[in-house]
């Protein structure tokens, strides 16, 4: 009854909520290849929907979605990516602080999630929602699989068939980087079988909800979203019937104690500058060349999901190293077939990787913006 109840109460509350558009126009039959084509480059909504705080109480309206210090995603900020250059848009999401005991997602907090799906929308941007890390239940473990499972089984039931309708530019994407939570070593088999398994329940779960998401396009990650796991645990795709519909999702920071170190010293990259110094152009190549090998040759996209540096004004106040980092990655992910999504935090001070002003759209630092954009050309 409280699940009939929720659809009920969605519905009503987007009816009035935003235009439709042409969001709800049947599923294309372009392939993977070539929707991905449309979705380069791309820039994460990061720090937001995904953002953890209070607890929420529940038939309110009260988000989280500023605990952060962001502010609420706007029309203004999507136009504002969009004339940047950028062409989609990936929106981590939260959903289990929203949700009761038996997982129903408030349809308070599906509404203002579809309300900034349609703003991406409105703006041209090609869309990805997900279930980010969420409180960190989704541990690959076979003592937590099958709550785990179900779990995501229940919330990818309400968020597929919320968005049943859309058009497909409009992506899920299962999970975000799913991991044993503080276990950085490389995956065992238990933790790589359990992990292939949520990407299965997903791929079931979405297409099982019928209309336009009887083909539309599915993004499954890596373990922990690593190039060398996803090689070694994912190489074999979720079954699914519907051919060429499924991409493959990689995250890259290399090398850390550059990309997301504020308390390093090293402050350069690339071999010219930092000659001895590894993850440097070559690796980088070689890393997106494994990907493209395993999965792009065979058809299959390659989303990279984020990527980015931060920023060291204390040792380079022009952002010299961060704008070459920043092209290069992007201009080495498009020449390889993978589409680059920038990971941007929100906070454009010292030692974050924030590109835009969130309240206006406005780029904050338009010269690395600007390289980005046309480093995917």
């Amino acid at each position: 009854m409280k699940t009939q109840l929720t659809t009920v109460l969605v519905s009503l509350a987007l009816g009035a909520a935003l235009p439709v558009l042409a969001q709800t126009a049947p599923v294309s039959k372009q392939t993977g290849m070539q929707l991905a084509a449309r979705m380069t480059p791309g820039w994460n909504l990061g720090n937001s929907l995904e953002a953890i705080g209070g607890p929420y109480v529940w038939g309110s309206s009260d988000f989280n979605e500023t605990a952060w210090g962001n502010p609420k995603a706007t029309r203004a900020l999507f136009d504002g990516v969009k004339a940047a250059g950028f062409n989609s848009v990936r929106i981590p999401v939260s959903w289990k602080q929203y949700a009761d005991a038996e997982d129903n997602i408030s349809p308070q907090w599906m509404a203002r999630v579809t309300e900034v799906v349609k703003l991406a929308r409105a703006a041209s941007l090609v869309v990805m929602i997900n279930i980010h890390w969420d409180g960190g239940w989704l541990q690959p473990t076979y003592a937590r699989q099958e709550a785990a499972n179900a779990r995501l089984a229940r919330f990818w039931t309400q968020i597929a068939t919320n968005f049943r309708d859309h058009d497909d530019g409009l992506l899920f994407a299962g999970t975000n980087e799913v991991m044993v939570e503080g276990d950085y070593a490389p995956p065992t088999p238990e933790y790589c079988d359990v992990q292939r398994g949520f990407n299965q329940v997903f791929v079931d779960t979405v297409r099982a909800t019928g209309g336009n998401n009887a083909r539309r396009h599915l993004v499954v990650q890596g373990f922990n979203t690593n190039i060398g796991y996803a090689i070694d645990c994912n190489g074999a795709l979720p079954r699914d019937a519907v051919p060429k519909r499924l991409m493959m999702e990689v995250h890259y920071y290399d090398p850390y104690d550059f990309t997301l170190d504020a308390n390093s010293g090293s402050w350069t990259w690339g071999q010219a500058a930092n000659p001895g110094g590894w993850a440097n152009e070559a690796y980088t190549d070689w890393q997106f060349q494994r990907m493209k090998e395993a999965f792009v040759d065979k058809g299959v996209p390659v989303i990279l999901g984020e990527y980015a540096a931060i920023l060291r004004t204390e040792y380079d106040a022009a952002g010299t190293y961060r704008k070459l980092w920043d092209a290069y990655v992007t201009q080495s992910a498009v020449r390889h077939g993978l589409v680059p999504v920038y990971w941007d935090n929100g906070y454009t001070s010292n030692h974050q990787m924030g590109l835009f002003d969130r309240a206006t759209g406005v780029p904050a630092f338009p010269d690395v913006t600007g390289a980005i954009v046309d480093a995917a050309k």
